[in-house]
């Protein structure tokens, strides 16, 4: 490590020195209770701040003692707005001999990313359409309106309740899709709009929480695919997944559930129960515990509108039923598109790779075509998204050409398959990933 003195810090005077920190002294600062970052060369304490970041203090304790360069650019898109708060945290930089990428990371590859961010800068591939997000919301209000004028025309018989519920399924799943457009920041250029608007996508048109959804989803972002870094792939035991997670516990003796048939009550545990059961309860927990009351308020105008609406025609009771049913229609579209691009891939322990390298073993598309589009909200672009995260999902097809050949020169692998195919492989890894752990249950 340098020497060097105190830095002048924010006072405006000329910091005294600047020390110098080589790679070995960073990779001591990764403990929740002591965090430095690398961003462009520049080493940042950030132990004190991580609990006021915005998205969340894990995302930042997940990247203590890497470099973040990449991270960092991906999930803020005002950088010079964040600069200011980086300022007063500035320690010092990398010393003069140590190479820009920790661990050996292939750095001709992590050049030749950052100069396919700045192309992609340049083609305006990050400025959204309005015309795009303001015809998809409209089409998510139509679908409410014309869910009460079927009511109001045709009564509450069975067949009529059945469309009924068919209808705000989709207009659920796909203000889902829209709050995660608003959560990644990818549509208004001010930051603040795009929180404003989550909001009112995520906790009126939903009844969940953005806080909620930004502290779990950047994680996942930061780390996708990786054990006690991405909560998407914290199981609780319900489920054993990728290579290595079902042979340690098949060695360990453990046996929570019979992971070997993980592939068949897979259909009764996971589709089924996520947002009507855990996601709930998770929700409205998380709201109370850490006291997000301004995203409980949207949450509850969201009720409201629901019951005012709709209690006139089914009573307490039958409101109660209609939406825990929507809630479990909209849980299997929600399954199964966002675990397609992810539980088939590499599932892993922390392996510090570059970004490029990180996402795209965790992630596939599915190929495209305007359903596969409309019905995965542009999430068959996954690959795209996860590398962009901050990119309006209408300009993934004009960047995508541009990964595929990057991908190529570099010999990683860039996986795409049809939306059926996508759907036939979550079952066969949850299966592959059961007989692993039955093997080393009774053999190792």
């Amino acid at each position: 490590m340098g020497k060097g003195g105190e830095q002048g810090g924010d006072s405006g005077e000329p910091a005294a020195q600047i020390r110098f920190y080589t790679w070995e002294e960073i990779q001591k600062h990764n403990l929740r209770t002591d965090q430095w970052l690398v961003i462009e060369r520049k080493v940042y304490n950030v132990t004190k701040w991580a609990n006021r970041h915005p998205g969340g203090h894990r995302v930042i304790s997940h990247c203590a003692g890497e470099d973040a360069t990449d991270a960092f650019q991906a999930f803020h898109i005002n950088p010079t707005l964040v600069q200011k708060f980086l300022k007063p945290l500035l320690i010092g930089e990398l010393a003069p001999g140590e190479p820009s990428q920790d661990r050996d990371k292939n750095s001709q590859l992590v050049e030749d990313f950052r100069t396919l961010r700045k192309t992609a800068e340049d083609m305006n591939l990050f400025r959204a359409s309005p015309l795009f997000f303001s015809l998809y919301l409209g089409h998510i209000i139509a679908m409410e309106v014309l869910a009460l004028l079927m009511l109001s025309y045709f009564g509450t018989g069975w067949i009529t309740t059945l469309i009924l519920a068919c209808i705000l399924t989709t207009s659920q799943a796909q203000a889902g899709w829209l709050q995660h457009d608003f959560g990644h920041l990818s549509v208004f250029k001010k930051s603040s709009w795009n929180h404003i608007v989550h909001k009112f996508v995520i906790g009126h048109l939903k009844g969940a929480s953005a806080n909620w959804w930004n502290h779990r989803h950047f994680q996942h972002h930061a780390k996708p695919n990786i054990f006690q870094k991405d909560p998407d792939v914290n199981m609780l035991h319900i489920f054993v997944l990728g290579d290595t997670q079902p042979v340690e516990y098949g060695k360990k003796k453990l046996k929570y559930l019979p992971y070997n048939h993980q592939h068949e009550y897979f259909f009764l545990i996971f589709p089924p129960l996520l947002i009507p059961v855990y996601f709930q309860i998770q929700i409205i927990s998380t709201m109370i515990k850490r006291r997000f009351w301004a995203d409980l308020a949207w949450a509850i105008s969201y009720y409201l509108r629901y019951f005012i609406t709709f209690i006139p025609f089914y009573g307490i009771l039958g409101s109660l039923c209609l939406l825990t049913f929507v809630r479990f229609l909209e849980s299997h579209w929600f399954v199964w598109v966002t675990q397609m691009n992810h539980i088939p891939m590499e599932i892993d322990s922390e392996k510090h790779r570059d970004w490029l390298s990180s996402q795209i073993a965790a992630t596939c598309n599915i190929e495209q075509s305007f359903f596969n589009d409309w019905f995965t909200g542009h999430l068959n672009f996954q690959i795209e998204h996860h590398l962009f995260p901050t990119m309006p999902r209408h300009n993934f097809w004009k960047v995508k050409p541009l990964v595929k050949s990057l991908c190529a020169k570099y010999g990683v692998q860039y996986e795409e398959k049809p939306l059926g195919k996508a759907f036939v492989d979550i079952v066969g890894s949850l299966k592959k990933s059961g007989d692993l752990w039955l093997d080393a249950y009774l053999h190792k």
